[in-house]
């Protein structure tokens, strides 16, 4: 707590401390799982701090990302357009436009119309897109939060590929070379995990034979979980390895030879532990039988997209310290009852004035927050390698003027 006492002295409270070499550690830990040869993509989505995002670069990871802003991100933290693959529903035409401009060639393709923008807009600037197809299996796994296997926004379901191909290999300015495939994310345990990759793997073997699409590139996504917001441990899967290596061989024989190009992506697992929010008690109180940890942060920094219910629930938990704990509902200082952190959890037993510090808030930490809600600053951001800060920033929020795109003028 001597770090973090320091560290808030010099940049304030609250703040958000990450490791660089925690980072590292878990992306080779992760590599190690992974069959060899394979890809891995670090989701920007997770946290776009450029420099969490260039140790990734550094470490063999490639950029997964889903808008111009992250884009932004990437290329900021030294990644080429080549190394960035473009994802998500409902791209514009000028947001892929920028994309092709900048040497993006990668695109996740989330339905045919898509598919056509796509290469309408890829012939337009003299370029080829290269495309996974997005495909919404028949089978998901049981937890973790579902992106696949039922009715959802993402890809295009297994039926309908089946029931026409052609719609997506024959598209001019695109090349169809494989599937994106991610049934699930943050799976809750490994024989979830295993079940799910398998299910993809056998997936990509069905199109393959079935409807003749090319697989030369297969991403089975990820789902690779961490705690959040509470004390904990990545999980280490010590099966998972073999078990992927055995349904690669079983599936998509060439894979481990360069036959076949197997890519997986990670956010949370990558970058969870590395971060930790410290903050500041501001106030203990009592209301009628229970106790209320009032912190100079909440929502606003941390777990504001809990109206997702699977990804930040109010449950965040502080690292317990020596002493001793008490049991109180941990709220920031948002005039609004839905500033909660954690409801009910273990606290410290600390007064006003004192630090409290929230681990594995690596992932889905400030940029996933209700960052302009009351207009309240942002935590300083602190990266640090060993003992050594690297580097001190605070995101800033701010309006700037545009122009009438248009091509009007008043009168």
């Amino acid at each position: 707590m001597s770090e973090i006492s320091t560290l808030m002295r010099r940049y304030g409270s609250p703040l958000y401390v990450y490791r660089l070499d925690a980072l590292e550690r878990a992306c080779a830990d992760l590599r190690s799982l992974l069959p060899a040869p394979s890809v891995l993509y670090y989701s920007l989505k997770a946290n776009p701090h450029r420099l969490l995002a260039r140790a990734l670069r550094r470490a063999g990871c490639r950029a997964e990302v889903s808008s111009a802003g992250e884009l932004d991100a990437a290329l900021d933290a030294g990644f080429d357009g080549a190394d960035c693959f473009y994802t998500g529903p409902g791209k514009t035409d000028a947001e892929v436009a920028d994309a092709l401009a900048r040497g993006v060639r990668r695109f996740s393709v989330e339905s045919a119309a898509e598919m056509r923008r796509l290469g309408r807009t890829a012939s337009a600037v003299g370029a080829e897109a290269t495309a996974l197809l997005r495909v919404n299996g028949d089978s998901a796994g049981s937890t973790g939060l579902r992106m696949t296997g039922a009715a959802t926004q993402f890809g295009v379901d297994e039926a309908q590929v089946m029931a026409d191909p052609g719609r997506f290999t024959d598209v001019p300015g695109t090349r169809l070379v494989g599937v994106h495939l991610f049934p699930i994310s943050n799976a809750r345990d490994e024989d979830s995990l295993i079940d799910s990759f398998r299910a993809s793997i056998t997936l990509a073997g069905r199109l393959r034979d079935l409807a003749g699409l090319p697989m030369s590139v297969v991403d089975l996504g990820g789902g690779f979980a961490a705690p959040y917001a509470r004390p904990g441990e990545r999980p280490a899967y010590p099966r998972l390895g073999k078990a992927l290596r055995a349904a690669l061989d079983g599936e998509l024989p060439g894979w481990n030879t360069g036959k076949v190009e197997i890519a997986f992506e990670s956010g949370r697992y990558l970058t969870g532990d590395s971060g930790r929010l410290a903050a500041t008690v501001r106030e203990v109180k009592r209301s009628r039988d229970q106790s209320f940890m009032v912190l100079d942060t909440g929502v606003n920094h941390l777990g504001g997209m809990s109206g997702l219910g699977r990804l930040a629930r109010a449950s965040a938990t502080p690292d317990p310290g020596a002493g001793a704990t008490v049991r109180a509902t941990l709220v920031g200082p948002l005039c609004t009852p839905a500033d909660v952190l954690g409801r009910g959890v273990e606290v410290p037993d600390v007064g006003t004035g004192d630090c409290v510090v929230i681990p594995n808030v690596g992932a889905y930490g400030l940029t996933a927050s209700l960052v302009a809600f009351l207009g309240r600053p942002a935590p300083a951001e602190v990266v640090l390698r060993g003992t050594e800060v690297v580097s001190a920033t605070r995101l800033r929020l701010s309006h700037e003027p545009i122009s009438d795109t248009s091509g009007s003028e008043e009168a």
